[in-house]
Order: C-alpha cells, then sequence, then structure tokens
C-alpha cells in the first residue's frame, strides 16, 4: 500500500523522485522520505504526513545525486511519525519497503539478542538490520540479499542502497508489486507505472521470488536463488498526461467526467457492435473451457465486491450458471467448495490486491479455471489467472474508485453475455436488446454526469447529515452499498446501505425526520415494490432523496430532493447510470465538508497488505 520510487542514472535526483512521490500518495500519506548516494555518502530526509511537509528538505539535499529512492507510507507497524517514516538508514545501508513482514518479531528478538538497537517501530528495519548482518558476513550484497529471504515470511517489495556499491541498486519482489522502468542511459523502479510514465513507458515486471539490480545502463534479474532470469520489457499504453487532473478541482471529479469515454472505449474493444458479436481474444473467453464449469465465484474486495454482486445477477440471467459473490478476506479460509468445476472470476482495478491475489492462487491450487477482471496490464492477478478481461479505463488516482466501478459493472455485462452466448443460455431476443442498450449507453452515461449542477444544490441541503441511508432493490441494491461506500469514504460521514425490502427488518428503526435516505428506484421490475419501501420511509418522516427517471412524477412527489437519471430499459447496465448521481452526490458533499477528496484518511489506493 505504500509507494516506493527509485532512480539510477545521469539526472538530478531529488525532485525527480519527490515528483514520482507526489504520483504515487494516493498509496499511503502517513509519512514520507528520500535517500540519495552522492560522493560515497548516504544524505536522508523524512518528514511526517503529507508530501507538502517534505518539500521544504529537499534542499537539504545534494543537488548533485543522481542515484535514490523515495517512500510514501501507509502505516502498518509503528505509528505515521518522523521516526517510522522510510527509508531506513543503518552505516552504509539503506532501505524502503512496501508490504509486511509476518515474523518481524521472530526476527527482531533475535536480533535484538545480538545487541542490535531500534530506531523505529516497523517491520521494516528488522528487514534492514537482517540485511545488514548477512552483509557483514558474505562481504557481498547481492548474497546478502539472498541469504536475507530466506528469513523473511509475508510481503515485501524493498529497495536497497549500499554506499559501497555506488552506481546500482537492489529491489526485490515477493508478494508486493513492483515495476522495473527502462529508459536511455537511466532506470527506475515504482510501486506503480504511473510514478515512471513520465520518464518512460517500457516496463519490466518482476514476479515473486524475483531481484533485480539496476544500474543507469543495465537491469539484471535473477530469482532468489541466483539464476538468472531473461525479463524483456513490455510497452505500456498509459500516457503521463493521463494521469494529470486536467483543470478538474479533484481527480475524482475528473475521473466521474471520464466516465462516458471509459464506456465508449471498453463497448468498441469489447464487442463489435455494427455486428452484433462480441470480440472473444479481448473479453478473455477463448482461454477458458466453457464446458467444465458447473458454477461461478466471484472473489473481490471493497467496490470491486460490490461490482461483482452487480454481476451475479448479469451471470445468473446469461448463462444460468449458479455464482456467489465471496469477499476475499474471507474467502480462502472457510475451507470453499470449489474444484475443477468452478470458474473463480477475480476483481481487482489494480490487479494487485493481496487479498483477491491470494484467492486466485488458492483457486488454481484447488483445480479451478481463474479468470480477473483488472485495469492495469501485466499485474500480478492478470498473471497468476488462466485469462483476463481488461478494462483499460485509465489511470485512476483518487481513493475512492468511480470509473473503475463502472467499468467493472460493464465488463461483468458483456463478459456474461459473450459467455451466455457461447453456452446457448441466453434467447437470441435478448441479446438483440443488449446490443441495443449498448450502443446507447455513452451517450446515456453523459447525460448522468450532466447532471451535477442539481446533485450540488442538493448537496448544500445535505452535507452536514451526521448518518444516511442508501436502498435499493435487484441490481440498485449493490448501487446502493457503492453509493454508501463513497459517502463514508470521502466525508466522514456515516452511512450504511440496505436492501429495500430488508429496511422494515431492523434499519427502519433508525428512520426519522433527521435521517436521509437516498432511494433508487429506476422503473425496473421491481420498482412498485421498492415505491412501497420508500412509503414507509416517507411514513416515519424520513428525508427522501430519490434518484429515478426525469419523467417519474409519481415518485418524485414522495421526495423531498429528487435527482433524474437517464433510463436504459436493461435493469443491469440500469446500474451503471444510477450510481453516478451518487458518485457525483459523495463528491460534492466531501468537497462542502472540506475533507480530502483524493486521499481521505486511513485510506490507501492499492491494498496490497492483508
Amino acid at each position: 500500500m505504500c509507494g516506493v520510487i527509485g532512480y539510477v542514472g545521469s539526472k538530478s535526483c531529488a525532485r525527480l523522485i519527490f515528483d514520482g512521490l507526489k504520483r504515487l500518495e494516493y498509496r499511503g500519506y502517513d509519512s514520507a522520505g528520500i535517500a540519495v548516494l552522492d560522493h560515497g555518502k548516504i544524505e536522508l530526509v523524512k518528514a511526517e504526513g503529507k508530501l507538502v511537509h517534505l518539500e521544504p528538505r529537499l534542499e537539504e539535499l545534494p543537488l548533485k545525486a543522481t542515484m535514490g529512492m523515495g517512500h510514501t507510507r501507509w502505516a502498518t507497524h509503528g505509528a505515521p511519525t518522523a521516526r517510522n517514516a522510510h527509508p531506513h538508514l543503518h552505516g552504509d545501508l539503506v532501505i524502503i519497503h512496501n508490504g509486511i513482514i509476518e515474523n518481524y518479531r521472530e526476527l527482531k528478538e533475535q536480533l535484538m539478542k545480538s545487541g542490535v538497537e531500534f530506531k523505529s517501530d516497523t517491520d521494516t528495519e528488522v528487514v534492514l538490520h537482517q540485511l545488514h548482518a548477512e552483509l557483514e558476513r558474505t562481504k557481498d550484497l547481492k548474497a546478502a540479499i539472498m541469504e536475507t529471504v530466506k528469513h523473511l515470511r509475508g510481503a515485501y517489495a524493498l529497495g536497497i542502497m549500499y554506499a559501497r556499491e555506488p552506481g546500482q541498486m537492489y529491489v526485490v519482489k515477493q508478494g508486493s508489486p513492483v515495476v522495473l522502468g527502462a529508459g536511455d542511459g537511466e532506470n527506475f523502479f515504482g510501486s506503480d507505472a504511473l510514478a515512471l510514465l513520465p520518464h518512460t513507458n517500457r516496463a519490466v515486471f518482476l514476479m515473486d521470488g524475483e531481484f533485480a539490480r539496476l544500474k543507469a545502463d543495465s537491469i539484471e534479474v535473477w530469482d532468489f536463488a541466483g539464476k538468472s532470469v531473461r525479463r524483456d520489457p513490455a510497452v505500456l499504453n498509459w500516457s503521463a498526461s493521463s494521469a494529470d487532473k486536467q483543470g478538474y478541482k479533484h481527480y475524482m471529479l475528473k475521473e466521474i467526467h471520464e466516465q462516458p469515454a471509459v464506456m465508449s472505449s471498453i463497448l468498441s474493444r469489447l464487442v463489435d457492435l455494427k455486428e452484433n458479436t462480441f470480440v472473444d481474444k479481448e473479453t478473455g473467453i477463448d482461454a477458458l473451457d466453457l464446458g467444465r464449469i458447473k458454477n461461478v465465484a466471484i472473489v473481490a474486495c471493497g467496490t470491486a465486491h460490490y461490482a461483482g454482486q452487480i454481476g451475479r445477477y448479469m451471470i445468473e440471467e446469461f448463462t444460468r450458471l449458479p455464482a456467489n459473490v465471496e469477499l476475499a478476506s474471507e474467502f480462502r479460509y472457510r475451507n470453499p467448495c470449489i474444484d475443477a468445476s468452478t470458474l473463480v472470476i477475480a476483481v481487482s482495478q489494480s490487479g494487485e490486491t493481496a487479498d483477491t491475489l491470494a484467492c486466485v492462487k488458492h483457486a488454481v491450487e484447488r483445480g479451478c479455471q481463474v479468470m480477473s477482471i483488472c485495469n492495469v496490464r501485466f499485474s500480478s492477478i492478470p498473471r497468476a489467472s488462466h485469462a483476463v478481461l481488461y478494462m483499460e479505463a485509465g489511470p485512476e488516482v483518487g481513493v475512492a474508485s468511480t470509473k473503475a466501478f463502472t467499468a467493472m459493472v460493464l465488463s461483468f455485462y458483456v463478459l456474461s453475455l459473450a459467455i451466455g452466448e457461447k453456452l446457448k443460455t441466453v434467447a437470441a431476443r435478448r441479446l438483440e436488446k443488449s446490443f441495443d442498450s449498448m450502443r446507447h449507453l455513452p451517450a446515456l452515461v453523459d447525460r448522468a454526469v450532466n447532471a451535477a449542477g442539481v446533485i450540488e444544490e442538493i448537496a448544500h441541503k445535505l452535507y452536514e447529515a451526521q448518518n444516511m441511508l442508501f436502498i435499493g432493490r435487484g441490481p440498485s441494491f449493490p448501487v446502493a452499498t457503492e453509493g454508501a461506500l463513497k459517502l463514508k469514504e470521502i466525508s466522514y460521514i456515516h452511512a450504511e446501505g440496505y436492501a429495500g425490502g430488508e429496511l422494515k427488518h431492523g434499519p427502519i428503526a433508525l428512520v426519522d425526520r433527521h435521517m436521509p435516505v437516498v432511494s433508487i428506484a429506476p422503473r425496473d421490475n421491481q420498482y412498485e415494490k421498492m415505491i412501497s419501501n420508500i412509503e414507509e420511509v416517507r411514513a416515519r418522516q424520513g428525508r427522501i432523496i430519490g434518484v429515478g427517471d426525469i419523467e417519474d412524477e409519481r415518485f418524485r412527489s414522495i421526495c423531498e430532493h429528487y435527482i433524474p437519471c437517464p433510463q436504459i430499459g436493461d435493469d443491469h447496465l440500469q446500474s451503471i447510470l444510477s450510481v453516478i448521481p451518487l458518485q457525483l452526490l459523495a463528491y460534492y458533499v466531501a468537497d462542502m465538508r472540506g475533507t480530502d477528496v483524493d486521499q481521505p484518511r486511513n485510506l490507501a489506493k492499492s491494498v496490497t497488505v492483508e
């Protein structure tokens, strides 16, 4: 979850590393630090809090230093203080770390018995001292790394510099993401390719159990046993400008407004809307043995889990296969009933979510076919899967996911239909209707986004609320839970999402004249039932904020505030349209409350630790 970046080349590197950390700050913003190597001496600066507090200290670093590395932290072990900030230095050795060392206590006790004194509360410092001890014994850094990893359990991406070996740095990968950037007379590493894009689009992806040595003119890769590994660079299709705000106040607002283009891009790549066919190579289903599949298990975390809940409706309708949606953090610990007849669908924007990746590996061991739905090419989850559908929604920097969520939902829609067509479980008339709906989707998403003005006015009436409820039925139920998640993530208002029919089984006790209840009621096959649930809220004086058809005067008449939302006539795709007003509502409420929209407290974009 932390952000790491390193550089070796001929340029002055302190500012370059700092700018890379700014692109990675969404991964952690509790503290930050930079270390550079200049004339055989390591110089180090750290600061508590966000990068703005580190920037004034850059002038303390030597301007001519051409090798260094930086870190922005999401605290796991030890409070978010300058004392615990990375990089960690001992003598001539300095390291940075993304991940968790699970056996750090055991190692720390052993090191303390040998006389080591610790200066921080982090698990990372244990790695530093273990590496230093091995280096004292072997007198060779490469050999010391190979010995050190034998002692470590957990997930880690390490950056290592040694003052006695100038002009080179080491990168170690086990479980946590790291990518190497191949430049012209310079090389890089980072926890995310976004940090490297201003400098190169050629990336080398390390596998678990590998480490690399970076020099200005070379990248060498070995496995943990010391065997040389050939790893050619891949060309990334993202540009540096795609990760800029481009005039928007926040990344989140920009990414909400990118959704019409994202929908259009996904459809143009996965579906031939002229011929009404699917592009099997892009959907990934050509890599699956569909005849083996008897059931489906969807594994994901957070927003991706809610997208998976919508995906379950699609899979069961279009493929007639039973489907379950599982929290990745719980899935493998309960000995799930999966085997060679199970298709496991792993959903992750980053492709690096630790819990989801662990589920993928577990499913492969159990003989399942595994398909992943991801946004980042060459990431760990797609590499561990048998098949992959890439969303290619572009970089998403805002911690609260928006365009990735709708991209996941649309990906499930296309995937479910494509499998259903192959299995002959979806009627020709239904397919024809779906292709027609997909043609209209991007324009309708654009209309939904352009209702921002109305939503901003409503946010003025709600931003001081302390609690909110969100309700929906059918596919609108996970839309409600996703809307509640968005609000609580960035505004810090307590919010919960419920199925409309479940309200009277407990949560309705919370409803009074002070409680805003966001009610999603498109004109679908559960509309009448949903209106009845909303009337129950109204009878208890709840403040109803409706999200429904612009022409639905019946629904509008029972609402305190009403958000008109375009209707598409397809319950599954309607969920994409219905969630956009909730994204905008959360955004404007948070902005009015003065919270940090793009970097909400305690959260990081990519959850790469369990």
